[in-house]
């Protein structure tokens, strides 16, 4: 979303902080006058229905209670005064229960009706009439405009008629102050004309610099200055909106412009407000910009979250609730797409049925599609049955790079989630999707109504995208133009049309190894493929930015993107790719391999545009790929050489501002500019912009590897999918198609490229697929009247269903949105019609009006037919083949202990949140990735327990001396760590594993304690476990008897201790240290815990002791101290550490003593 109104109160607060500060919009553009800017005294009153009551006095500043007040909801509303909406000349005392009245109330202003909730209150500015001026600063594709009158206020009449205007081209120089003057302040008194320019001067400065799109000031009062001082400068009544695209640049601005507290220095403590002091911590400093909703059209606890996953996200989410009570709700994947199908339905005369508004596009995940699509059915699966039952359409376009099975996923699992639910409301569903593994999709659904019990019907590509609205609706069209049904159906009307060929990948037959004939094997250097440099760029005419010889560069690493353009090259009979190379300037010089075929080759990848344009004369064009805060500064390096003559901007978001800059200055270079906020575009046969067209099975099946006859130019990327398949089935094809892009300032318009494919010869029928909002296709209108252009244009506007909304709805394009009656797609669809467009009644009949013009072309000679080309097979990305199932392989590596794929974090099946909802403690995650089962809370205590008692041990024992050597010396931790833990064997530490052996082995054996100490000491073999250097019978060692207390109060049995205590009382009376130390007691007890805690059989029990379970408990243990004594040292600063010459015995053999010589032969 691009420019989005903004509330009077967070617009004074913009202008009230911003018109001192901001930079001057040019160096010349400086304030000659003195005069006093307008006071920062606005108050924000909000309704909070929860308590049913208005902004408490105590949150509001001091000044509302001892000046004259105006009130006024500040909801967006216009024409406040004339709905009887304006309190003037109010004290707090009266204003408080004029607003009290109306809060919370429904309120209608004209054909809207929408609840008060939101009010502002300012001081009461008593002011002569002739003091009241009118201005405005608007945007506009060509640049900035300022509009001004010298009569202002409620009577300020037609401006558009009345106003003076001064205009700002996008790169030309900022006005002189004599040129403002004289342009726009020719009826103002001569002694307020300075303070005029100066106010506008620093108006326009804020206007840039915080992007504002749009800003009306009516009426702004000036004020002479009182008893020879500075004149005054106030506004009143204030509408303005942001380009909310902005926000990364310049949400800092807007944040502090709202920090409450920066404009209260002067006030005491006690009238300060409550909020500009502490509150919630935001990103900037003050809170960030609201964007309110239209007023009649509250955001739904429903609409808020789908907003704010769509914030979170890179992928577009958007829900409007148009009638919560409506039978026909839709879930549609695309822009454009989202739009056609409410055209559909209002088309039919549904509209009063339609529900929502909506769409979900640009890859979203399982997960976030589940959300999306849980929201949705939730509401329609509210209140009570509709005996009629309810419609869910969830259709779509074909997608470009979207698996259409994997955001099914996510709706399969909302709809199984609600299955009762929508058997209760009788939900029919109709499915209609295309796009990569869109078969698995569409057949998961099928399915899936199978055992649902909800019907579900499901269609693909070869169904026009809103067929299935009719049907749904339960309309009989198969007798008009609106279906595509008919005898013929949709199929080609090209003669020998092949199948599409996409084969599964498969190892090559001359693969690195293979033998030859000859007996040589293939060598790694023999499958590259090497493409020469040629001298410079192609000449071909303007007209034709792009042919078979067409080079690039691609702008960021988008291996995806590459490898999709290097298949269509090789599609299409190419000799060479049509990518030369990438610029990435954060990863420097490196080489990356792609495919060629069954083939590879190398692709170099370079840092900066200059470096890159020197290597390859034969590249003029870019795809930039660079994100929406970088596309603009890497945009404008590339229009730096003039070897570049086409640029594709992809991403979505860029700032309007930015967006004019880059147009026009590649307009003045005749670079031609396609985006941003696009897919770009395709030439057939020649050339690819990223990911237009989709997967290579849907270029093969839109015969897209071959150039047609039809030209057509879009906005969306969608859609132009769907005029790729619809022209594919009813004409020979597309010969070229651009989608320009949704945002409301496109690089390149429609009247750019139609021009082109009028010169074009080989290019015989345009198609034009506009939408409401803007007025580029009156530009194609004016063209077609003039003569311009004469070659049969087929067209139509998208977006007539938004005449039937009582509220404003901006849907998928920043750019589709209505500001006057002439942007409608019904006004659009006339006009084009009228000039002798062939222009449909409905969308659903294009493919008939297509048909029919391609066939008249064909009958008058001006289209030949040719006989279809055999594409060659291509073969299938490894990846995409695996994931449609269409190959297996062997893996290299099993896990069966966690799981990150998915939308959650899986521990042994269990998931993370659960985890800690279910407060497991770091004992039930190691029984989980240990033992890959819940264990009891005893035992998960006991893991815990070992793990504290084995966490250090001193700095003298051979682990930790060796990790704090290694950290003296410099080591970093885990090197250090690493050092320490190298010495955990069956002398230190990891007697554990040994000693739950021989215990275990004694007793199973049926030895009694006193046989296996004998047996023992005649084998000369210590016992692990038993012995400790200092602790003794009378002087135990504490860690022992907590273990002992620990096991004998909480195990459910504890045999191998018992055992194990005997054959202490038996070493003992030997020698008192004999004891069973904190190794043996631990390994004995953890034993008894995997045999008879009922969790793991006997043959689990003895595995889990022999593949060295115990002691990974010392190990993770002694982590902790090792990790200690390092942080310890680096702490302490400790210098490299030298052991004393005094503490070694050093003997040198004696040099009498035989010593071993070497013989020389």
């Amino acid at each position: 979303m691009s420019s989005k109104a903004i509330r009077e109160y967070d617009a004074k607060l913009l202008l009230a902080y911003w018109l001192e500060r901001a930079p001057p919009v040019a160096p010349h553009a400086q304030v000659k006058t003195k005069f006093q800017y307008p006071a920062v005294k606005v108050a924000q009153i909000s309704w909070d229905a929860t308590t049913g009551s208005i902004t408490p006095d105590t949150k509001l500043p001091g000044w509302v209670f001892n000046t004259k007040l105006v009130a006024k909801p500040d909801q967006l509303i216009k024409r406040r005064g004339k709905a009887g909406l304006l309190a003037l000349n109010k004290t707090w005392d009266e204003a408080r229960p004029w607003i009290a009245e109306r809060a919370g109330k429904p309120q209608k202003v004209e054909a809207i009706t929408g609840t008060l909730n939101n009010f502002i209150v300012e001081p009461f500015l008593p002011h002569p009439s002739n003091t009241e001026y009118y201005v405005c600063i608007t945007s506009a594709r060509e640049g900035d405009s300022i509009l001004f009158t010298h009569e202002g206020g409620v009577d300020v009449g037609d401006v558009d008629a009345k106003a003076l205007v001064l205009n700002f081209p996008v790169t030309q120089p900022f006005p002189s102050r004599e040129t403002i003057a004289a342009t726009l302040l020719t009826h103002v008194p001569a002694e307020k004309k300075d303070t005029l320019v100066d106010f506008l001067i620093r108006l326009y400065s804020v206007y840039v610099d915080l992007h504002f799109a749009y800003l009306e000031i009516n009426p702004l009062v000036v004020l002479d200055g009182v008893n020879g001082g500075e004149p005054q400068v106030c506004y009143l009544d204030m509408a303005a909106k942001l380009d909310q695209t902005a926000e990364s640049i310049c949400g800092p601005k807007w944040a502090i412009a709202r920090d409450l507290s920066v404009y209260e220095r002067n006030e005491d403590d006690a009238t300060k407000t409550a909020a500009a002091k502490g509150g919630k911590v935001s990103a900037d400093r003050g809170p960030p910009m609201v964007w309110p909703a239209p007023f009649g059209r509250d955001l739904t606890k429903e609409e808020a979250y789908i907003q704010k996953l769509d914030a979170s996200t890179g992928a577009s989410l958007k829900l409007t609730v148009l009638n919560a009570e409506g039978r026909i709700w839709t879930m549609v994947a695309g822009g454009g797409a989202s739009v056609v199908y409410s055209d559909a339905i209002a088309a039919h005369g549904f509209a009063d049925e339609l529900a929502n508004y909506g769409e979900y596009s640009g890859a979203p995940t399982e997960g976030q599609t589940y959300e999306y699509a849980k929201t949705i059915i939730d509401l329609i699966t509210r209140g009570t049955p509709n005996p009629k039952g309810k419609i869910l359409i969830i259709g779509g376009g074909i997608a470009n790079f979207t698996n259409v099975a994997a955001t099914f996923k996510g709706i399969i699992r909302a709809l199984k989630e609600f299955r009762s639910q929508l058997i209760n409301h009788q939900v029919k569903i109709f499915v209609r999707r295309g796009g990569p593994n869109y078969q698995e999709g569409l057949k998961a659904m099928r399915l899936l109504g199978e055992s649902l019990g909800v019907p579900i019907r499901v269609f693909g590509p070869d169904t026009h995208i809103t067929e299935i609205v009719p049907l749904a609706l339960g309309i009989d069209i198969s007798k008009t133009k609106s279906s595509n049904a008919g005898i013929h159906g949709l199929k080609s009307v090209q003669v020998d049309t092949p199948p599409a060929q996409v084969a599964a990948a498969g190892e090559p037959t001359d693969a690195v190894g293979s033998i030859h004939p000859d007996g040589e094997r293939t060598q790694p250097s023999d499958i590259l493929v090497h493409f020469g440099t040629k001298g410079s760029t192609s000449a071909r005419p303007a007209y034709r930015p792009f042919d078979a010889t067409t080079r690039s560069f691609v702008y960021g690493l988008q291996p995806r993107a590459i490898q999709g353009m290097l298949d269509f090259d090789y599609s299409c009979g190419r000799e060479t790719p049509s990518v030369a190379a990438m610029i990435y300037p954060f990863g420097g010089h490196h080489i990356q391999k792609f495919y060629w075929g069954t083939k590879e080759t190398l692709l170099p990848v370079y840092t900066t545009f200059k470096e890159a344009i020197a290597k390859h004369p034969d590249v003029d064009v870019v795809v930039n790929f660079a994100s929406s805060r970088s596309v603009y500064s890497s945009t404008l390096e590339c229009l730096e050489f003039p070897q570049i003559k086409a640029l594709a901007l992809i991403a979505e978001g860029v700032p309007e501002r930015h967006a004019r800059e880059i147009l026009w200055k590649a307009s003045e270079k005749g670079v031609l500019i396609i985006g941003p906020a696009t897919v770009g575009g395709i030439k057939p046969g020649c050339f690819r912009i990223g990911n237009s067209g989709g997967m290579m099975d849907n270029i093969i099946a839109s015969k897209l590897y071959r150039p047609g006859s039809v030209g057509y130019v879009s906005k969306s990327g969608g859609m132009s999918n769907e005029l790729n398949n619809i022209l594919s089935l009813v004409t020979n094809g597309t010969y070229e198609g651009i989608a320009i892009g949704g945002d409301r300032y496109p690089g390149s318009t429609f009247i750019d490229h139609l021009l082109r494919y009028e010169q074009d010869p080989d290019c015989k029928m345009l198609v034009l697929l506009g939408e409401v909002g803007g007025i580029e296709e009156y530009r194609v209108i004016d063209a077609v009247k003039k003569g311009i252009i004469r070659k049969p244009i087929v067209a139509w506007a998208i977006g007539t269903c938004a005449k039937m909304f009582t509220t404003e709805v901006q849907f998928g394009h920043a750019g589709s949105m209505a500001n006057s009656d002439l942007e409608t797609a019904d006004a659009k669809n006339k006009a084009m019609r009228d000039a002798g467009f062939i222009v449909p009644e409905t969308f659903e009949e294009l493919p008939h009006v297509l048909r029919e013009t391609y066939e008249a072309l064909v009958r008058n000679g001006t289209i030949v037919p040719k006989t279809e080309v055999e594409p060659p097979v291509i073969p299938m990305d490894y990846k995409w083949a695996q994931e449609l199932g269409l190959i297996r392989k062997p893996s290299a590596f099993i896990s069966t202990i966690s799981d990150e794929r998915g939308q959650e974090l899986l521990y042994a099946g269990m998931r993370i949140s659960d985890v800690f909802k279910e407060d497991i403690g770091l004992g039930g995650v190691v029984s989980l990735l240990w033992f890959k089962r819940r264990l009891p809370p005893w035992a998960t205590k006991f893991i815990e327990m070992v793990l504290m008692l084995t966490a250090d041990h001193g700095p003298a024992v051979s682990g930790a001396m060796n990790t704090i050597v290694a950290s003296r010396a410099g080591k970093d931790l885990i090197s250090s760590l690493a050092s320490g833990l190298l010495t955990i064997g069956s002398r230190f530490g990891g007697a554990l594993d040994e000693a739950a052996s021989m215990f275990s082995n004694a007793r199973d054996t049926g030895l009694t304690p006193r046989e296996f100490v004998d047996n023992s000491r005649k084998a000369n073999k210590l016992i692990s476990g038993i012995g400790h250097k200092i602790k003794s019978v009378n002087n135990p060692d504490l860690r022992v008897e907590l273990v002992k207390e620990y096991v004998v109060k909480n195990f459910p049995s504890h045999s191998l201790l018992d055992y194990a205590l005997a054959v202490e009382k038996v070493t003992t009376s030997k020698k008192d240290t004999l004891i069973l130390n904190v190794d043996g007691c631990i390994a004995v007890c953890f034993v008894d815990l995997l045999r008879d805690s009922g969790a793991f059989t006997a043959e689990e029990a003895d595995e889990y002791i022999k593949i060295g379970t115990l002691n990974g408990l010392f190990v993770l243990g002694r982590s902790i101290g090792f990790i200690g004594h390092h942080l310890d040292q680096k702490r302490l600063r400790a210098p490299l550490y030298r052991h004393p010459a005094d503490d070694i015995f050093i003997n040198m053999a004696d040099v009498s003593q035989p010593r071993v010589l070497g013989r020389m032969q």
